[in-house]
C-alpha cells in the first residue's frame, strides 16, 4: 500500500454536504469518496500512472521536457 499524506482541504459547505451524501449512498467515509473522485478524475485525464507502471512526474525543480 501507498503512503498516506493528511493535507488540510478547504472546501464550500454546500460542496461538502452535497460529498457527505454521495458518500453515505456508496458507504463511503467523505475521505474516501474525495479520494475515490480525485483518483477517477485523474485516470480519466490521463495524469494516474496506470497500476504496476511508474510515476512519470518529474521531479520537483525539473522540467518535463
Amino acid at each position: 500500500m501507498s503512503a498516506r499524506k493528511a493535507y488540510p482541504l478547504r472546501i464550500d459547505a454546500t460542496v461538502l454536504a452535497a460529498v457527505q451524501r454521495w458518500a453515505d449512498d456508496e458507504l463511503r467515509s467523505v475521505n474516501a469518496q474525495i479520494e475515490y473522485v480525485l483518483r477517477d478524475a485523474l485516470r480519466r485525464a490521463g495524469r494516474l500512472p496506470a497500476p504496476g507502471q511508474p510515476d512519470r512526474t518529474p521531479p520537483k525543480g525539473e522540467s518535463h521536457e
